[in-house]
Parts: structure tokens; sequence; C-alpha cells
């Protein structure tokens, strides 16, 4: 993605979250946007303006009444000598502020003074995200024209679970960079992108299923969209949120998995990232079986539709690139070979999650396999693989 020629005027507000501003301020300036920070004194809390200042390569502005500042640069000339306004975090406190056009400190005072357009990214505990007050500020915002980049689901700092957790760095750029006309490398590109397991019914309460978390699939799709694309992505079961600016359709099983990618079609890209379970019973239960003390009942299983070998089977609707996931424990290189070779597919991402932590944990360790051979990445964070890849895609496909 470029954003050469490009500023954004960062605001970042206070909350655990705001050590994340770091890692979006380093994906803007390596797309060559130039940034420049406001620290609110709750975010500083939490981060420096060195800090900021380091990885921006600009000064932090900080106090509304700095007479120093004021010299330099007014806040009024400041508010507006960015293309774009970023919140991130926006805590529940500012997003308040915005909503009422308070306006007591810098922060604030520059949101209301810009004539510029904003984009707020939403990080907070799951009950202040889900009060009254916090939705009806949404609404407000949202209707003058702010964009709001939703929170991911998950696990908090504070011990609770749920929505409020801010959206990855990766996708507030692709909010970023849509927010600003820059298409990105993928623009005008469809990528479907399956994630997540399926769950096959063995009666109305059991099924059989695997521990897929979708955390790596829905980070793709996160990641593709970031650079332009418009991304399908079809989920299984899974407990995250959809990723924003991404076109999420659920199913269950695997049958209902195949019938949604083939209604996507056609594709530049395709990529495989679910956890399709191989099995499904060849007869399900109307009923709950219910253990009567004789012998377990007899599961008689028949095989899945393959959708990565319907992709990437020759013929007019086959997607340029296509791209398998092989999960294994063991002689990963042998085994994830042999698939690539048997499904017919461009590319096998490889993963060994025979130890603990992979199979629905955030790291993984994968080795790419391609015409050329194999590449063995490091341990990595789940998003830093969707990046490196969906870049990767991009190269391909582009």
């Amino acid at each position: 993605m470029t954003l050469a020629g490009k500023r954004v005027l960062l605001i970042v507000s206070g909350g655990i979250a705001a050590y994340k501003a770091l890692e979006l301020i380093r994906l803007l300036t390596k797309a060559g946007c130039g940034v420049r920070c406001v620290l609110t004194k709750a975010g500083a809390q939490f981060v420096t303006p060195l800090s900021l200042q380091a990885l921006s390569g600009e000064k932090v502005y900080t106090d509304l009444f700095s007479l120093t500042d004021e010299s330099e640069m007014g806040h009024i000339e400041l508010s507006r000598a960015a293309d774009l306004v970023v919140v991130a975090p926006a805590s529940a406190d500012i997003l308040a502020k915005m909503a009422a056009g308070l306006a007591d400190d810098l922060a604030t005072t520059l949101l209301l003074a810009t004539d510029k357009p904003v984009l707020a990214a939403p990080a907070m505990n799951v009950r202040m995200w889900q009060h009254a007050a916090t939705q009806a500020n949404l609404e407000t915002l949202a209707k003058r024209g702010v964009v709001i980049v939703p929170p991911d689901e998950g696990p908090m700092a504070c011990g609770e679970y749920g929505p409020g957790r801010l959206a990855e760095p990766p996708v507030i750029l692709g909010a970023i960079a849509r927010a600003l006309g820059a298409g990105g490398p993928l623009a005008g590109k469809h990528v479907i992108v399956t994630s997540g397991p399926t769950h096959e019914p063995i009666d109305p309460v059991r099924y059989l299923g695997n521990r897929s978390s979708g955390k790596q699939g829905h980070a793709i799709a996160a990641a593709l969209a970031g650079l332009g694309a418009r991304v399908t992505l079809v989920s299984g079961p899974v407990t995250l949120s959809d990723p924003f600016g991404v076109k999420t359709v659920h199913v269950e099983t695997a049958i209902e998995m195949l019938n949604a990618v083939k209604a996507a079609l056609p594709a530049d890209a395709a990529i495989c990232a679910a956890a399709v379970a191989d099995w499904r019973v060849a007869m399900q239960a109307d009923q709950k079986i219910k253990k009567t003390g004789d012998a377990p009942p007899a599961l008689t299983l028949t095989e899945n539709p393959d959708i990565l070998h319907m992709l990437a089977a020759p013929g007019p609707q086959r997607p340029r690139l296509v791209v398998g996931f092989a999960a294994e424990t063991e002689h990963l290189f042998t085994h994830a070979a042999a698939k690539r070779a048997r499904k017919n597919c461009d590319w096998i991402v490889a993963n060994n999650v025979g130890g603990t932590g992979i199979m629905g944990g955030d790291m993984n360790e994968i080795t790419l396999i391609t015409e050329a051979g194999a590449d063995v990445w490091p341990l990595m964070g789940k998003q830093d693989v969707a990046i490196k890849l969906a870049a990767l895609i991009a190269q391909e496909v582009s």
C-alpha cells in the first residue's frame, strides 16, 4: 500500500490499547504517510510522547495552552493541516466529548475545529461499549460522517470478555486508506477467504468439530482488505467479530461453506484457511441420541466436499491464485507438499499444530510451500503472518 503524500493527525486517547497506536504509526509511515500525533493527558499514562515522536519523526502535541506550540503551529492550523484526523484508541470519554461538541483540551478542541474527515477506532471495557450512552454517541457521530472502526471481541485487560478491544492496526490502516481514497495494490481485486472450523451435526445437540479459532483466517481477510481488496470471508462458527471492511458470510457445515464459496465466485484469489471437517455423519439423527447403558452408538462417516480442490480445478472460474492451508502434527513438509500436488493449488501454508498454543492461539510458525520450494518463517503473531502473506498475495495478483 502507498499513502505517499498523505498526512494523518493521530489523536491517542487514554486506555491500555494506546500501545497499539505505536504499531499503527509504524504501518502508516511505512506506507509513506506523514503522521503528526496529539497525546491526551490520559493517553500519556500508557504511552510516552517520546515513543510517538520516535516513530512518527514529528513533534508530539499535548497541551492546548502551550505558548511555544501556539507560536509554532496554532491549534486551528494543526486541526486542518492533515488530510484525515484519526482517533485511536478512542475512549468512551473522548467519544462522548466529540458527540457533545466539548472542547476542554487540545484533542477535543482540534476535533471541534477541524474541517477534515474524522475516523475513530473505539476501545473500552465491554460494559462501557454496550452502554446505551456510548451507543447513542456512536450513532450521533456516524450521522455526522465520522467513520467508526468497530472494536474486536475478546479477552480484555480487566479480565472481562466481549466487544471493546481496539481493532488491530492493519484493520485501522485499511480503514484509513479507504477514507483517504488510497486504493492499495489490491484495489479492484476480489479475494475469497475461508476461516474457522466447520461443525458437522451428529444430532440436534452434538457435532464433529475441531479447535480452529479462525484467528488466522480473519486476520488474513482484514490484511487483504487493508491492501484495497474486495474480500468475501466465509466463516465457520467462531467467537470473533467480523473484520471491518470485509463482507462476511457465516456458515456452519462444510456443505454450507462450499455453497457460499461457489456463490462468491469469480475471484482473483482464494485463501482456504478454514479447518474444514474431513468427514460428516452419514445420517444425522433427528432427535438427541440417548445413552442407554448399552454399547455406544456407531457413527457412519462420509467424506465432506473438498473446497480447496474445487477452487483449484482447471476451468474458467479458477482464481488466478489458490492458497491452501495444511495443519500437520508430523512430517510437515512431506505431508504439505503432497497436499499441494494432490489439490492442484498454487501455494500451501503449512503449520505444525502438534505443539500447545498453536491451534486456537495467537502465534503461528509456518512454512510457505510454492512451486519454487519451501520458505520457513519464524514464529510470529498471526496478525504478522497475515500482513506478510497478504503482501505476497498482492505481488502475485496485482
